[in-house]
């Protein structure tokens, strides 16, 4: 549980009425979440949990459950409990009320190029890199970890990672076709957050750990987790562009039916 929140705290603040505390809560359990406190497909702790965590009571925390179910980050199952959902979507979903529809579809065409091609290079990495080479990857991680705050570099500094992945096979041809595409190798949706909006910065820490499990299983020569990282990497990047075409079109289709 996050150290800002604690019961003490909870009992001491001046403002108790139950939506104050609905809001304390669930802000506190959606960061605990964003941070990586709890992963995907983690179990939240029980209410009874939550209600002595906290400090407060049963309804209050079922509330903040159903603030983050409706957010997305969490769904209950019956008999089972409530279980963390993919963070990172409800990070890369905020704030895009209005997407350029032809850059999300020119982004998804260039990850569907990029993910067979991709894959393999990661693998062939963790194969073949040499010391040198990881050394290089390990550095371009670093300066995208160094840009979780900078907007307007971070495109740079991802494509940078993934070409020094690519170098890494020993096969020009990976890298070459990485260098060709230049920033439009990196997904955009016409909306990106250019300094540091806090949650486009829980958005790029989240992808960061990403490339993080690439970048060591590429040291570790773990070529099949190298391979599945990546994939993991571009399919979930695929999907979030998708579901925000998806998305689209259901506000599309309200307002119609708004206006008829």
């Amino acid at each position: 549980m996050t150290d800002n929140m604690t019961q003490a705290e909870m009992i001491a603040s001046p403002a108790r009425d139950k939506g104050t505390l609905v809001l304390r809560v669930s802000d506190a359990i959606r960061n605990d979440i964003l941070q990586g406190s709890y992963a995907m497909g983690d179990k939240l702790p029980s209410e009874a949990q939550l209600t002595r965590a906290f400090g407060v009571s049963r309804t209050v925390i079922r509330e903040a459950i159903a603030a983050l179910r409706s957010d997305g980050l969490v769904e209950a199952r019956q008999g089972a409990g409530v279980f963390v959902l993919d963070p990172i979507n409800f990070t890369f979903q905020r704030n895009r009320m209005n997407v350029d529809k032809d850059r999300v579809f020119s982004s998804l065409e260039v990850l569907e190029a990029r993910t067979p091609l991709e894959i393999e290079a990661a693998g062939l990495a963790a194969l073949r890199r040499s010391p040198a080479q990881e050394e290089e990857i390990f550095e371009k991680h670093a300066a995208l970890i160094g840009c979780a705050n900078d907007g307007q570099h971070w495109s740079e500094a991802d494509i940078a990672l993934h070409i020094a992945i690519a170098k890494a096979t020993n096969n020009p041809l990976f890298a070459t076709f990485l260098e060709m595409q230049g920033n439009a190798a990196i997904p955009q949706t016409g909306q990106e957050k250019q300094l540091q909006d806090e949650d486009e910065v829980a958005y790029r820490n989240l992808l960061i750990k990403e490339h993080e499990r690439i970048v060591m299983a590429i040291s570790n020569r773990d070529e099949t987790e190298a391979r599945e990282a990546m994939r993991d990497h571009l399919k979930g990047s695929q999907e979030r562009h998708r579901s925000l075409l998806r998305n689209e079109r259901m506000r599309v289709v309200a307002k119609l039916r708004g206006d008829s």
